[in-house]
């Protein structure tokens, strides 16, 4: 809704630009008619003062710790719910009644085969590619098995891709990894849960039995929970720009997977584990400690403190339960990275310089040491990322198709080139 306005002076000329608020959060100043009116445009590089779009999907409060989804704390969904059931909330905005979640659960888990013409497209990559290249590769490919849900403009062709993708991403994230392992792809069972059949295509193997431990896959589901959804993130803003020219879902999600590769966003787990394995012991950390307090030192501590959160992140607080539920189930006492990162732990919540700092650790620093201890080599950390943000990719791109404010993205620039000039002949330069 529109509240007051803002007076903005530019060159002598002053025009009022209305404000608008949200049902909580900070206001906005809608600058949409700032050019016409005045022939400046705003400069804001990362976008970190900028808000792309209205959503109802994610709120963050990153000064006080809060992560909303839907109106609902992170918290609660991760404590009395399942991933299943936070994919509904986020795409359809209400918790499921039984029924609902029951037949979201069906459709979901009926869905989770791929096309067998997709397992000769795995041997396209090299053996040692990494498997966040392989997801990149296959999920893009996906508009090429499945035409009979590209229409962006019929609801049910976006419902139908929606679920295809939730459904079949587990699928293609196994088949990353046992392609990059060498072991045989696992086929998804349908009497399985979300996490456990996930679980069970990752780490069986033909010639045995393999039934998912229930605290690990209570953890692998949590795991999905924490990493849903992030608001307008760098990846889910990547797939709203993708989307906003009309491209295909697979497309979109796809993009955002390319964007979250990166080790500033969804590589960041990796980059935390990366970091322990640096320091290799626990007698080696003051130096490290040290190293990252030092202004002059470019090295910084990977996992600790967030760019959103300048207070706990509150999907660490239950990260860090988690962890420490798998590492008592699987009874790991003596790995040197884990005690490195125990270690790391204790000091940055008992340190002054990292209170003062608010240097808090992170979900990335507890997540990367739980996948670790449920047997995930690093390459796959942001492939997990992957596999659960992409329901919050696919409901902030619904949001956006349906926006009647839609329009295709395009940014503005500050040029800082050549000024207009003449072309010379090559002869005479």
């Amino acid at each position: 809704m529109t509240g007051t306005s803002a007076g903005v002076s530019v060159g002598g000329k002053t025009v009022d630009l209305p404000t608008r608020s949200g049902t909580i959060g900070p206001d906005v100043i809608d600058i949409g008619t700032l050019y016409k009116n005045t022939g400046t445009f705003t400069y804001d590089p990362g976008f970190t003062s900028t808000a792309s779009c209205e959503s109802k999907i994610t709120y963050i409060d990153g000064d006080e710790g809060v992560l909303l989804h839907r109106g609902y704390p992170i918290e609660q969904l991760a404590e009395h719910g399942d991933f299943l059931e936070a994919c509904y909330l986020l795409l359809y905005g209400e918790l499921p009644t039984k029924t609902q979640k029951d037949d979201f659960d069906y459709r979901v888990t009926h869905h989770t085969m791929v096309h067998e013409q997709m397992s000769r497209f795995f041997t396209g990559f090299r053996r040692d590619a990494h498997p966040m290249a392989v997801m990149c590769g296959c999920v893009g490919a996906l508009s090429a098995f499945y035409h009979d849900s590209t229409d962006i403009t019929d609801p049910h062709q976006r419902m139908v891709a929606s679920l295809r993708m939730i459904a079949k991403m587990p699928t293609i994230a196994a088949m990353a990894y046992k392609y990059h392992i060498g072991q045989p792809f696992v086929y998804p069972k349908n009497d399985l849960d979300y996490a456990s059949n996930f679980l069970r295509m990752c780490f069986a193997v033909p010639c045995e039995e393999y039934v998912a431990n229930p605290v690990l896959a209570r953890a692998m589901d949590r795991i999905f929970i924490l990493h849903a959804d992030h608001e307008q993130n760098a990846s889910t803003s990547t797939v709203r720009l993708a989307g906003s020219s009309g491209a295909n879902p697979f497309a979109c999600i796809a993009a955002g997977i390319a964007c979250l590769w990166g080790p500033a966003h969804g590589g960041a787990n990796e980059a935390a584990l990366n970091m322990l394995a640096e320091i290799g012991s626990v007698d080696r950390i003051p130096e490290y400690v040290a190293r990252a307090k030092d202004k002059n030192d470019p090295f910084r501590l990977m996992g600790f403190g967030h760019r959103v959160y300048k207070n706990y992140d509150p999907r660490a607080r239950i990260m860090q339960r988690t962890t420490h539920e798998v590492l008592n189930e699987l009874g790991i006492k003596d790995d040197p990275m884990l005690e490195v990162a125990m270690e790391l732990e204790r000091i940055a919540l008992t340190d002054e310089y990292f209170i003062e700092k608010k240097l808090y650790p992170n979900i990335d620093f507890y997540s990367g040491i739980t996948l670790k201890a449920l047997g995930f080599p690093t390459t796959m950390f942001t492939v997990l990322f992957a596999l659960a943000r992409t329901v919050g990719w696919i409901a902030q791109w619904n949001e956006m198709i349906e926006d009647p404010e839609q329009r295709i993205g395009r940014p503005r620039q500050l040029y800082i080139g050549e000024p207009k000039r003449d072309y010379v002949p090559v002869s005479k330069r």
